[in-house]
């Protein structure tokens, strides 16, 4: 949970924006092109977006808000988004009071709360690496954070490299005058993670705290073939190829968790 500073007594409405932004990364190895492009199938049907709408609706529940608006879309070759607009407080519409119906003029009003996903499946054409990148976005104004929902996305997909950021912006006044830019304590995004999720990934914060400004990179601790091979079992491959899958896998996860490429 959010461990929150004494409740502020406030001017008005928390003006305080958090946002909570991913890259999370499945990687793995399809040894044919028709496994690549089967891989390529897999992910478009298990994250289409009906898929993401449902995981983002979980979020908007878990984070309690409200959800105003939803737009999805997938794409063609592949890939898929989502975007929710949300909002803290729920809004009914006057023209049916005491009734949960949102007006059709809210989609338009310039609510500060979203949540968004894109999803990005690719294949290397030459070496068999396939990967499945999701780009996530949870912003919230007022007392409600996305750090309730840090966990579950994390779950929600195959992830073995996450990077993540979370940055407070804006200030909110109190009853005095006086300006607070931050509402909450936080030293690390890892302190808002689960056991599981931390017994299970190496993980490395960059943080700027006089600016409100949080970072932090995750991936799986242990490497194990088996799981990175699309339609295909280890033991059926040689020695020398599984040394060879192994180390065109490691160094595609080297290079996507440091976001450059080795020499």
């Amino acid at each position: 949970m959010v461990k929150p500073i004494p409740r502020l007594k406030l001017q008005g409405f928390n003006n305080l924006t958090k946002a909570l932004s991913f890259n999370i990364y499945d990687i793995c190895y399809a040894v044919t092109p028709e496994q690549r492009d089967r891989y390529i199938e897999y992910i478009d049907e298990a994250y289409d977006s009906d898929r993401l709408t449902k995981i983002l609706t979980d979020v908007a529940d878990i984070i309690g808000a409200n959800i105003l608006n939803i737009a999805r879309q997938d794409y063609d070759p592949q890939g898929a988004s989502v975007t929710i607009l949300i909002s803290e407080e729920p809004v009914i519409d006057k023209r049916d009071a005491g009734r949960d119906i949102i007006s059709d003029a809210v989609v338009a009003h310039l609510d500060k709360s979203h949540i968004t996903v894109h999803t990005y499946p690719e294949t290397h054409p030459h070496n068999g690496i396939a990967t499945f990148r999701a780009d996530i976005d949870v912003a919230t104004c007022g007392v409600i954070s996305p750090l309730k929902a840090l966990n579950y996305l994390i779950d929600s997909f195959e992830s073995d490299i996450v990077t993540m950021d979370y940055r407070v912006r804006g200030f909110t006044r109190d009853v005095r005058g006086k300006k607070h830019f931050i509402d909450h304590r936080i030293n690390s995004i890892q302190e808002y993670l689960a056991k599981h999720i931390r017994t299970k990934y190496e993980m490395f914060d960059v943080n700027v705290y006089q600016e409100n400004i949080f970072h932090t990179k995750m991936h799986v601790k242990e490497f194990d073939l088996e799981t990175y091979l699309f339609e295909a079992h280890a033991k059926d491959l040689s020695f020398k190829e599984r040394l060879r899958i192994e180390s065109l896998l490691k160094r595609e996860i080297e290079e996507l968790f440091h976001g450059r490429n080795l020499s």
